[in-house]
């Protein structure tokens, strides 16, 4: 991953744009997201236009256009960034065709927002800067491609899988277990990746994609998931393929799937592994201590889970099953709102406190996974503490955010 292919003054003249990315980097992927959707409508069914809505994936965009620009000189210190965005677009099908029209429509917002500020020179640069960065993108996701169709069981697009089982596991969650239409062989995956639903919606003008995490350890005959539904109708953005999933498809239906993706997976180490989870954020941990336990025997494991109340509250009894089997297993409950008091080890909002009570090692790997507000409580808590940064694993469902307070 190098940088070889730009010049000196091309890599002066975009690091003297930072500041104005860091001012107006969202405004100018705003505008790019409404005019690409506008000139290329079908690109719309690889994007959640619920994050449009919020604003989470013209953020992210912007992040990731600072980040390069910052960078520029020594794009190998974001690889981490690049390899987590290439598996997403891995998930997603995006093919090297795809990257012209984006840099077309970026370097076009760009002159749209800035004005006279975005002289030749900048765009210029920008177009070449823009090149480098597509081409270390396409030659990952190209890696990644070829890692995916050449395993066992792999594909690469999308592959028909029926509904083998659909289980209530909340008020709010129910899981889905996927077959093989083809009845053929289902990949190895990483604990705690995820796959890509595709899903045709009457009254929607366009396919519908979303990433969900698997929820259980790989296993040769199925896959499973484990679905929020999300407030919204097909009306409203928010919740349009949860609700499709919950209230339509049924056992038997067909769904399209890419492969399993995702850079968020449980490590190989022997220390102490602490799995945090709010909501539906358990489905990737879930996913993990059924592997840890199995494959890692020898490790301590602490997991603490936080909901609302027993009624939202996915996969209770699979916790139950394996803290009873595995005697190194450990699991807490919070509840903020319980029915019953005894039914939870905490009532309220988690916090450093509750962590230090019931985790007694410093020295151990921390995941977690939920709300937004939950994430950046759970990361400021492991910071006061003191918690060594590279032990400390996270994942955002949607466009990568900020655990700033």
């Amino acid at each position: 991953m190098t940088t070889t292919n730009l010049d000196q003054k091309t890599i002066e003249t975009i690091k003297a744009t930072v500041p104005v990315l860091a001012e107006r980097g969202k405004e100018i992927t705003a505008h790019f997201y409404q005019q690409l959707f506008i000139t290329h409508p079908s690109l719309k069914n690889i994007f959640n236009q619920s994050n449009q809505r919020k604003g989470e994936q013209p953020q992210a965009l912007a992040n990731a256009v600072y980040a390069a620009a910052a960078n520029i000189d020594q794009l190998e210190t974001i690889l981490p960034v690049v390899q987590q965005i290439a598996h997403k677009h891995r998930s997603l099908h995006i093919k090297p065709e795809h990257y012209p029209i984006v840099g077309e429509n970026l370097l076009k917002a760009m002159k749209h927002v800035l004005q006279e500020a975005a002289t030749d020179e900048i765009i210029e640069a920008w177009a070449k800067a823009y090149n480098v960065i597509a081409d270390v993108f396409i030659q990952v996701e190209k890696e990644m491609y070829e890692e995916i169709e050449q395993k066992p069981g792999g594909w690469v697009g999308y592959r028909s899988f029926f509904v083998a089982k659909k289980v209530k596991e909340s008020d709010v969650i129910t899981s889905f277990y996927l077959k093989p239409n083809d009845e053929g062989l289902l990949p190895d995956y990483e604990p705690g990746q995820y796959i890509t639903v595709k899903v045709n919606i009457p009254g929607v003008p366009y396919t519908c994609q979303r990433q969900y995490s698997l929820s259980c350890k790989p296993n040769p005959d199925y896959f499973r998931i484990s679905v929020k539904r999300e407030e919204g109708t097909v009306g409203n953005p928010d919740g349009v393929v949860s609700h499709f999933l919950h209230e339509t498809i049924q056992e038997d239906d067909i769904l399209e799937l890419s492969a399993p993706a995702g850079d968020f997976v449980l490590d190989n180490e022997e220390r102490p592994l602490v799995l945090i989870s709010g909501g539906v954020g358990l489905t990737p941990l879930i996913c993990m201590l059924e592997a840890a336990v199995t494959e890692q025997p020898q490790r301590e494991i602490y997991y603490i889970h936080a909901a609302k109340n027993e009624r939202v509250h996915a996969l209770q009894q699979r916790i139950n099953e394996i803290t009873d089997q595995y005697k190194q297993v450990k699991a807490f409950t919070i509840y903020e709102q319980p029915e019953q008091a005894n039914n939870c080890d905490k009532t309220g909002f988690i916090d450093l406190d509750f962590i230090q009570s019931v985790v007694p090692h410093k020295e151990a790997s921390f995941y977690f996974c939920g709300p937004t507000p939950f994430m950046q409580t759970v990361s400021q808590a492991l910071s006061n503490w003191g918690i060594n940064p590279a032990h400390i694993y996270y994942e955002f469902f949607g466009p990568k955010g900020s655990l700033g307070a």
